[in-house]
C-alpha cells in the first residue's frame, strides 16, 4: 500500500508526502526534495488514508538511465525463490537451499554457480534501473555466464516392473532392475543409464527440463 498525503505550509506552498511502509518522500510542485527511511506500517496508511490521503501511483522518483550489469549473491529459499529489493523472484525450485550468483541484466536475470560461472537458469528482470542501482550487495558485472555443455546427472528409482521416468521419458530398464536406484546423464539428444550390467543408451524424445536430481525416497510401509 502507498498513499499520498498534501500538506498546505501556506497559500502559496503545497508539500506532498509519498509514502508507504519502506520509503517516504517529500516533494512540492512535481519535484522530489527529499527521501528517508518509513516508520509507518499498513496500520498507519490506513489511518492516514482516512485523514485525507489518498491512493498514490509510482513514487517520484526520477528515472535513471541504465548503467550496466551487476551481479549479486543470494541463497535460494526452499520454494525455489530469491528476494531482489522489494521483488520475490522465481529461481528454479530445482535450485533450492543453493547459494547462486545473479546477472542483473537492464532486460534478464541470470542466474548461474558462482564458482564455475555455468549458467543455471534466466528469467525477466522485473526491476527498474532505479531498483537495480539499490540492490544489496552489487558488484559490476563479470563475463555472462555460460551454459554447461556436458551431460546433466539425476538419479532415478525403477519401478516394481522396472521404469523411470526422466525428463518425462519412460526408460523400461526390465524387471531385474526393479526398485533399484541408477543415475542417468541427461544430455539433448541421449539419456545414458547408468545400471549395474552396463551404461544403456536411450534417445531422448522430449525437450521437458530437468527439475529434480535426486531420487525419491523409497515409501515405508508399517
Amino acid at each position: 500500500m502507498n498513499i499520498v498525503l498534501i500538506l498546505r505550509a501556506s497559500q502559496q506552498l503545497t508539500v506532498t508526502f509519498w509514502a508507504d511502509t519502506d520509503v517516504i518522500h517529500l516533494s512540492i510542485g512535481g519535484i522530489r526534495l527529499k527521501s528517508v527511511r518509513s516508520h509507518l506500517s499498513v496500520n498507519h496508511l490506513t489511518q492516514l488514508l482516512r485523514d485525507g490521503g489518498r491512493p498514490a501511483g509510482p513514487a517520484p522518483v526520477p528515472s535513471l538511465p541504465f548503467t550496466g550489469p551487476v551481479e549479486v549473491d543470494r541463497t535460494v529459499s526452499t520454494a525455489g525463490t530469491v528476494s531482489l529489493g522489494q521483488h520475490l523472484v522465481l529461481a528454479a525450485e530445482i535450485l533450492a537451499g543453493r547459494r547462486v550468483s545473479i546477472r542483473v541484466d537492464e532486460h534478464t536475470l541470470m542466474f548461474f554457480d558462482p564458482d564455475t560461472r555455468e549458467l543455471l537458469r534466466t528469467r525477466p528482470n522485473p526491476l527498474n534501473p532505479a531498483e537495480i542501482a539499490r540492490l544489496r550487495s552489487a558488484r559490476p558485472a563479470g563475463p555472462p555466464p555460460q551454459p554447461s555443455t556436458g551431460p546433466v546427472r539425476v538419479e532415478r528409482r525403477a519401478s516394481n516392473t522396472g521404469i523411470v521416468m526422466v525428463v518425462g521419458q519412460k526408460l523400461a530398464l526390465g524387471r531385474v532392475h526393479a526398485h533399484k536406484t541408477v543415475t542417468i546423464d541427461v544430455t539433448n539428444t541421449e539419456l545414458a543409464v547408468h545400471c549395474d550390467d552396463g551404461i544403456r543408451t536411450f534417445r531422448r524424445t522430449t525437450d521437458q527440463p530437468v527439475t529434480r536430481i535426486k531420487a525419491h525416497r523409497p515409501r515405508k510401509h508399517g
